[in-house]
């Protein structure tokens, strides 16, 4: 885990280049270090996994769902707390997302509206586990 005086680094999966472009400018405005990705698999091929302190994944990527992205980061031991976006509403989708281990789960295309608060506070909580007891 980064040190709390380092710039927080969210990574962001998204196989749609318009709103991977949106939600890096909505990060990055807000004073983020943002990393984007068009796949699973980039991002676990990358190295920046382990530096990161927040993930915002897709729901539905090219290569593999969200939920499987994120069980795949569980299994790897990567702590970070994972926020993920979809366009379907639906308890079954939140059920199973918290079962694979994401934090969190934003409705699109709404997600200005909480996504930045979401991302803050799961950063928070992770990198002060005893301040949210």
């Amino acid at each position: 885990m980064p040190a709390p005086d380092t710039k927080t680094t969210i990574l962001v999966v998204d196989d749609d280049p318009g709103v991977l472009g949106s939600l890096r400018f909505l990060l990055e405005t807000e004073g983020f270090d943002v990393k984007t990705f068009r796949s699973g698999g980039a991002l676990l091929r990358s190295l920046d996994v382990a530096l990161c302190d927040c993930f915002v994944i897709d729901y539905k990527l090219d290569d593999m769902s969200g939920l499987d992205l994120t069980s795949k980061l569980r299994e790897r031991r990567i702590g970070a707390p994972i926020i993920l976006i979809t366009g379907y509403p639906d308890e079954e989708i939140m059920t199973k997302a918290t079962l694979a281990g994401a934090r969190e789960v934003l409705l699109k295309p709404h997600l200005e509206d909480s996504l930045v608060a979401d991302v803050r506070a799961a950063v928070q909580e992770w990198r002060n586990p005893s301040a949210s007891a």
